[in-house]
């Protein structure tokens, strides 16, 4: 807005750019033909239908097509499960999207309204207003009326649903007790992650934070590489050393460490993400995905952030030649939170 000076001498406020109005209403073909109106009826209909028939055969292309199959155009391969999956759902998802657009282009009202601009808070009788413009809204859009293109549409979408369930089955086996245990177990050392030297107490000094893990993981590397992932995402530690009298372990873990060392999982209790930014002075280690943020010297509980439980603890003790090892396995799953742990 801007302020002018009128006649009488008083300001007064005008539009900076002069409203244009909107342009005279133009009349479809389907405005004034009910065959052409119903035709583009059809078409959108059509089209809805193959999205369905396509979400369907995607379904049936899961399980007829075998996973090893292959697809050559020329130098270019591809699996074939895989390729037709994709086409089909996204051929299904385009032809729902172009019979949307060729529905509003074509049957919904398109008159053109202004509205002067109001302060954002509605009041009773403009609610009412909008409830009463989105029942016009629905009759122009003819979704109650024209049938077949709401069936169409219905079918469309609740079989582009059934490709999302039959691909639930590639979450595979349900884990079980898997998620439970490690390979961390009693007697077993603890070693250096880079090294794989084992740790004595005298290699750790006050404020110094090593990453860690089992010395039985390095056979499994030769053994499985799959498996020497697995195991060793889920077995992966911290060691540090904090002076013993600025400890404060929960009920029962007092024996847990050894003259002030600590074994914690290095796998956040949020959604795992591997954590080692450790501030010597608070005791603090903190997630770098989320700033979940851990105190170790008190039984590594959470002190801010989106984690909902401590960091699980690794009872450590000290075997004949000196070296730290585990006085058994972790006492609770590492790791985020998952369904069958409750």
């Amino acid at each position: 807005m801007k302020a002018e000076q009128g006649h009488d001498g008083q300001v007064v406020l005008a539009e900076p750019i002069p409203d244009p109005g909107i342009e005279p209403h133009e009349l479809r073909i389907t405005d004034i033909d009910p065959l052409a109106a119903d035709r583009v009826e059809r078409q959108v209909a059509t089209m809805f239908g193959l999205a369905g028939l396509l979400a369907l055969g995607s379904c049936v292309a899961y399980f007829a097509i075998p996973r090893d199959a292959i697809l050559e155009f020329g130098p270019l391969t591809g699996n074939a499960n895989n390729m037709t999956l994709g086409l089909c759902l996204g051929i299904s998802l385009f032809l729902i999207g172009a019979g949307a657009i060729q529905w509003a282009k074509k049957l919904m009202v398109d008159t053109e309204i202004a509205e002067d601009r109001h302060d954002a808070h509605s009041t009773p009788q403009q609610k009412t207003e909008i409830v009463d413009a989105f029942q016009v809204g629905v009759a122009e859009s003819g979704f109650t009326r024209r049938k077949l293109i709401r069936r169409s549409l219905i079918g469309a979408m609740g079989l582009l649903g059934l490709p999302a369930i039959v691909l639930l089955r590639d979450l595979g086996p349900l884990p079980g007790r898997a998620l439970y245990n490690t390979i961390w177990a009693k007697g077993i050392r603890v070693v250096n992650d880079v090294t794989l030297r084992p740790i004595k107490p005298s290699d750790l000094v006050v404020g110094q934070l090593v990453n860690a893990a089992p010395a039985n993981l390095e056979p499994i590397q030769h053994e499985s590489p799959v498996e020497y992932q697995n195991a060793k995402a889920k077995a992966a530690v911290i060691v540090v050393r904090i002076e013993p009298d600025k400890i404060r372990p929960p009920a029962g873990r007092e024996n847990w460490g050894i003259d002030g060392i600590l074994c914690y999982s290095k796998i956040c209790t949020h959604v795992g993400c591997p954590i080692s930014l450790y501030e010597q002075t608070t005791h603090h280690v903190l997630c770098p995905c989320h700033q979940s943020t851990f105190d170790l010297a008190d039984g590594a509980k959470v002190i801010f952030g989106p984690a909902a439980r401590p960091l699980p603890q690794l009872p450590l003790a000290v075997d004949a030649e000196g070296y730290l090892v585990a006085q058994s396995g972790f006492t609770e799953p590492v790791g985020p939170s998952f369904w069958e742990r409750g």
